[in-house]
């Protein structure tokens, strides 16, 4: 028995998507998968012979919308999974994780992490030794603290709940703008430009707030269509960002 792991990248909003299998039972995970990628990642289900049981939202994006809901047109026994506190995408939502929440596939196990801050309802997944933040905590940076219900106090103190987690970690993000696929909790620790071990809580909100960030450009389509779980898309909300 093996972990079967792909991270797969989209260009345009510089989407990490992650697939998860065990190699005996075939059963997969997919974590944050994008609209336009879907070719792509139904054919590589396919090639492996995967058996898609979760569909795994970080959080409610707002720089791409997910392709959950077209995916279990594929897989219908596939399960689409939100953070507790992502209410606005509860009708959608098959399970609604919150702390400690266990996703098995085969004999593998998916941990559920609540790590708000960025928005509301962000959530991690560990698995074995590798980490997925979503856009909580990115290799050198972190997460956007301005929309959705967002607090960098908060993300702090997610952030500080992932850096108790062993330094051999390896920290997958759903981003990454600087050429950068992997790091580790250790690294991060070290390293991480935003939010160091050594930063108290004062200078990471300083960092925060000091950040001059336009809106995600589809930002106005990925919310109402992220919140119904990528049912609604750009072209039915006849949005100007496409």
């Amino acid at each position: 028995m093996s972990l079967i792991f792909k991270q797969l990248f989209e260009n345009e909003s510089c989407t990490y998507t992650y697939i998860l299998a065990e190699s005996e039972t075939r059963e997969a995970a997919i974590i944050d998968a994008v609209d336009i990628m879907m070719e792509r990642d139904t054919a590589l289900l396919k090639e492996l012979n995967l058996d898609l049981k979760f569909i795994i939202e970080t959080h409610i994006h707002a720089d791409h919308i997910t392709s959950a809901c077209p995916l279990k047109k594929y897989y219908p026994k596939a399960k689409i999974v939100m953070g507790m506190e992502n209410v606005d995408a509860e009708s959608c939502s098959d399970i609604m994780v919150n702390e400690g929440h266990v996703l098995p596939i085969g004999n593998y196990e998916i941990k559920a992490i609540e790590t708000p801050g960025h928005t509301l309802g962000c959530m991690s997944y560990l698995i074995d030794n590798k980490l997925f933040t979503g856009d909580s905590l990115f290799i050198r940076s972190t997460g956007r603290c301005d929309f959705q219900g967002g607090s960098a106090k908060t993300l702090y103190k997610s952030i500080h709940k992932l850096f108790k987690l062993p330094d051999s970690t390896e920290v997958y993000p759903a981003h990454d703008y600087n050429g950068f696929s992997v790091s580790t909790i250790g690294e991060e620790k070290k390293f991480n430009s935003m939010i160091q071990e050594t930063f108290d809580q004062k200078t990471f909100i300083k960092n925060v707030n000091s950040l001059k960030l336009d809106p995600p450009k589809k930002i106005k389509a990925s919310i109402p269509a992220n919140q119904s779980c990528g049912l609604i898309s750009a072209q039915i909300l006849k949005s100007p960002y496409k």
